[in-house]
């Protein structure tokens, strides 16, 4: 394969591109007794009791990806200026900055309440999902805020913010959808309404 060619199959994915993820099939398989991980007929239950656990990591991602982009955020507008002034001066931007950094506190101690819920053995179905529907959500936000603030820099791979901002959005998608996980919270406060 030609190195234009390579170079391009690197990048025909949005985020996360450090991943290597590809679809597996797997056709007439059969797996001895002796490698059942689990209970037979539980394999349903031990996918929703992993998605708990995955879902709070992906929390502290959505979080860890906010924090960096405000971060990149901090560090741009405090160096560049406009009109003579830094656009750190601005009062909206100032107004932005603090936003964004309040967002990501709030989600921080969302998914530590989660986290601790699991950990000390009162898993909380809802709490959990909200955690990792909030600090998808402030990933997705809080990295479009800060491109907007590097303006047309924040369009070049040369930026940071860049690569924040293609890596934020598989946050709100991956170990539930947004709208999945509205569908846990809701669930779990009304019941499963038929």
């Amino acid at each position: 394969m030609n190195p234009a060619a390579e170079a391009n199959k690197l990048t025909n994915k949005l985020g996360i591109r450090a991943s290597d993820t590809a679809e597996l099939a797997f056709k007439d398989v059969r797996v001895p007794a002796a490698n059942l991980i689990g209970k037979e007929q539980e394999g349903f239950n031990q996918i929703l009791d992993l998605f708990n656990r995955e879902r709070i990591t992906v929390a502290a991602q959505g979080t860890g990806l906010a924090q960096g982009a405000l971060e990149q955020a901090i560090r741009h507008i405090s160096q560049r200026e406009q009109f003579g002034r830094k656009i750190s001066s601005n009062q909206a931007v100032r107004f932005k900055i603090a936003e964004m950094a309040t967002l990501i506190e709030a989600g921080r101690a969302l998914y530590y309440r989660a986290a601790w819920s699991i950990d000390s053995g009162q898993e909380d179905h809802a709490l959990i999902a909200m955690a990792k529907w909030f600090c998808a959500q402030n990933a997705v936000t809080v990295a479009q805020e800060a491109l907007q603030m590097h303006g047309g820099y924040g369009f070049l791979n040369e930026y940071d913010i860049a690569r924040f901002y293609r890596d934020c959005k598989i946050v709100e998608i991956y170990e539930g959808t947004k709208e999945i996980e509205k569908i846990v919270i809701a669930n779990a406060l009304l019941g499963k309404a038929k």
